[in-house]
């Protein structure tokens, strides 16, 4: 029973001691701080959108060519 206990219990337990510590760890962001995180994520949804808008923009023409 060792063998099952090492190869599948103990992982188990290390993932919920570390995953416990993490917990206590982590704070709640004040006011600035959570401002700042949804302003960057705002920016990299923005340019993730015109990066995607671009490449359809130019993938159009090229299928019309290929395909047409």
């Amino acid at each position: 029973m060792s063998g099952v206990d090492q190869v599948l219990i103990q992982p188990l337990v290390e993932f919920y001691n570390d995953s416990r510590r993490l917990v206590k760890k982590c704070t709640k962001p004040d006011a600035e701080e959570f401002k700042k995180i949804a302003f960057a994520t705002g920016m990299g949804m923005i340019v993730m959108g015109f990066v995607g808008f671009f490449v359809k923009l130019v993938h159009i023409p090229i299928t019309g060519i290929i395909v047409g």
